[in-house]
């Protein structure tokens, strides 16, 4: 087993999800329980890949379905599996938000979604399916049909929500569609100009171009091919102004389907494109050979300011939360943009950590809404003395997303802000510290909402030092269930140990990039423009 982890990765959800929905017509309480082994599974063995990865002289490892050989043909023949440290260290985290989900989903699932759970949970597992695929597929092509099926999965577990989650959804299909379609298109478009399919063929197909003097960075349909591919992964990842889809659709979902989604989409779609840039058509076409390097950073500032914009105008957590998602979205793709090592650091960094504390919050916004019925700023009163832990967990990664160490969020956001220094795109360094002085006042205004029990025109509800003008019922002390509010203060934890032990992520981080072939290294320094 240990030998072919990568394959394991997925026959446990793939056979989770098979099981849950025939044994959940019989028993529907088992779901949960498959739900969560096939998950441990799942994780154990995407942490053996890793480990083997690392492990690996060339850091990589490969898993070629059906017993093809990639050496007898040009690449491109079977669907091949390919672990390198990027993708083998995006997984665990898929894997190990999946796995914190499941737990965690217990008493949500039964209470949102009576009599559905067998459904539900085999979208689950075939969601979470979905998206370690698309972090190991080795095939352009594969990593599509990939793509669809983590789409068509979270159609179904969004529309499981309230009422108005059908409109949402809609919308979500629309721009979705939209998204694949471009990225398929320019895929057929790579394929007629290099005969491979395969991420690795396709990169090297480019490269012997330039040697062969027939370079297909100057040919018009790998140039469409880019901008078709890039425009469909912006989309997929809810890019500003294309980010329509997703309020609506995490705050109307159910509360296990937005802790799942809103930590997971957007950064695997983010992953998607940085794997796109530097391992398909590689640094040197992506950034020398094509508009988007001067293009995109000005786009990212427009981005992360609107967002963040319109993130303070909420007075909804879930909304508020959905936004500050679509800002940190620029974030991740200025730094990838910026052109430079640092700044690559910081974007794959961030990827880690945003899925870990956009978790935290989603979890905790779940507690919230059991107990208080309400996600409202106002109907928040009091929750410090009722629910302390809760709150502890949520702030944790609220501190996060501001950036305060030690934390993740301070660290990859240093990175960011340092590639940006270095790149001289000081347009992007105003713009993250401009989001970050929101995000300031976003959640210190719901502290103060929280604890001091300040009303929402600015009204002290108390009557004296310590008194927050609370009914005895208002301050009774009233955790969640153990099986939600554990998963929370791990996910808490997790946040604080990478931040803590941030240099060994980094340095995991710049193994991948020091073992990239030569001609996809970036610079250190600033590139002239």
């Amino acid at each position: 087993m240990m030998d072919n982890a990568i394959a394991w990765i997925f026959i446990f959800p793939l056979f989770g999800s098979v099981l849950c929905a025939l044994l959940g017509m019989v028993k529907r309480e088992a779901c949960w329980y498959i739900a969560v082994i096939s998950m441990a599974g799942s994780f154990l063995a995407g942490a053996v890949t890793l480990i083997q990865a690392s492990g690996s002289p060339s850091h990589v490892v490969s898993y070629v379905l059906g017993g093809w050989s990639l050496d007898s043909y040009p690449r491109g023949v079977g669907i091949e599996f390919r672990a390198d440290l990027l993708g083998a260290l995006i997984t665990l985290v898929v894997l190990g938000v999946g796995l914190l989900v499941s737990i965690y989903s217990k008493l949500p699932v039964e209470e949102e979604t009576p009599d559905k759970e067998p459904l539900f949970y085999s979208l689950f597992l075939l969601q979470v399916t979905g998206l370690a695929g698309i972090c190991l597929t080795g095939d352009a092509f594969n990593l599509y049909v990939l793509i669809e099926v983590a789409a068509l999965t979270g159609y179904g577990l969004i529309a499981m929500g309230s009422n108005r989650a059908a409109a949402a959804t809609f919308n979500y299909v629309i721009l979705g569609t939209i998204g694949a379609s471009l990225y398929l298109l320019g895929v057929g478009y790579v394929y007629i100009t290099t005969g491979t399919l395969n991420m690795v063929g396709i990169h090297d197909a480019i490269v012997a171009s330039v040697v062969t003097e027939k370079n297909l960075a100057d040919s018009a349909s790998m140039q469409v091919a880019f901008v078709l591919i890039c425009l469909g992964i912006l989309i997929k990842m809810a890019f500003f102004p294309f980010h329509a889809w997703l309020p609506n659709a995490y705050c109307h979902a159910p509360t296990t389907t937005s802790s799942l989604l809103a930590p997971l989409v957007t950064k695997v779609m983010i992953y998607v494109m940085i794997r796109v840039v530097l391992t398909v058509f590689g640094v040197e076409f992506s950034f020398d050979s094509t508009l988007w390097a001067e293009i995109l950073p000005w786009l990212v500032v427009v981005a992360i300011v609107s967002a963040a914009i319109m993130a303070l105008a909420q007075r909804e957590i879930k909304r508020m939360l959905a936004y500050l998602i679509v800002a940190e979205v620029g974030y991740m793709v200025g730094g990838i943009w910026v052109y430079n090592y640092y700044g690559m650091i910081g974007s794959i960094f961030h990827v880690i950590s945003d899925a870990c504390m956009t978790l935290c919050l989603f979890l905790g916004a779940g507690l919230i809404l059991r107990k208080c019925k309400t996600t409202n700023f106002d109907g928040l009163r009091g929750l410090f003395s009722k629910m302390p832990l809760t709150m502890t967990g949520f702030f944790i990664g609220g501190f996060s997303i501001i950036g305060l160490p030690p934390t993740c969020g301070f660290f990859s956001k240093w990175y960011l802000i340092t590639g940006a220094m270095v790149s001289e795109r000081w347009e992007y360094l105003v713009a993250l510290l401009f989001s970050t002085m929101v995000m300031v006042v976003l959640f210190f205004r719901l502290i103060e909402r929280i604890h001091l029990a300040v009303s929402e025109s600015g009204e002290n509800l108390g009557k004296g030092h310590g008194d927050l003008g609370l009914t005895e019922e208002q301050t009774r002390f009233s955790e969640g269930p153990l099986s939600m509010l554990i998963p929370l203060l791990l996910a808490a934890a997790v946040v604080l140990v990478i931040g803590i032990y941030n240099q060994d992520v980094v340095n995991q981080i710049e193994t991948f990039l020091e073992n990239l072939p030569h001609e996809a290294e970036l610079p250190k320094e600033a590139v002239s423009k």
